[in-house]
């Protein structure tokens, strides 16, 4: 019954990822941004990050993270700067134009999360929210387990 319960979780939290993903490129096309460009100006607006660092904090390919940090810089919302620890991974910076969207941006966000909430509890939203965070920690155990595991 529970294994049951899981893949049925499972669906649901990819079926709200596919949606959650769809909200946010309507987001950020208000910005003149696709999700893929808010996530790495959001990821390199802090402190400037290499490409493989952007990669590893998003989760995904640094060919990836590569191409879209290229296509911020020509379009003017970042830029590579000289990156004093390794001359051959630049440190992408944000632009005044790639700050201002990302501004925008985060501000139509957190006003699509607030219409989102009116439907919601928000004890409910924190007891989700637990049980996610909790079940990453879990999967991120077994795939550390599953990593130091020999090889056959």
């Amino acid at each position: 019954m529970a294994a049951d319960m899981m893949a049925l979780l499972v669906a649901d939290v990819f079926e709200a990822a596919g949606a959650l993903r769809r909200l946010g490129e309507r987001t950020a096309r208000a910005a003149g941004l696709t999700q893929a460009r808010w996530q790495v100006l959001s990821v390199a607006s802090a402190t400037p990050v290499t490409v493989a660092q952007a990669a590893r904090r998003l989760g995904v390919s640094r060919q990836n993270i590569q191409r879209v940090a290229n296509d911020l810089a020509a379009s003017g919302h970042a830029a590579f700067a000289a990156n004093p620890d390794h001359k051959g991974s630049p440190l992408l910076t944000l632009t005044p134009l790639g700050q201002e969207a990302l501004a925008l941006v985060t501000a139509r966000a957190a006003a699509a999360h607030r219409e989102l909430l009116t439907g919601l509890a928000e004890d409910d939203l924190v007891r989700t929210r637990s049980f996610l965070r909790g079940l990453l920690t879990e999967l991120d155990r077994q795939e550390d387990q599953d990593s130091a595991a020999p090889v056959r």
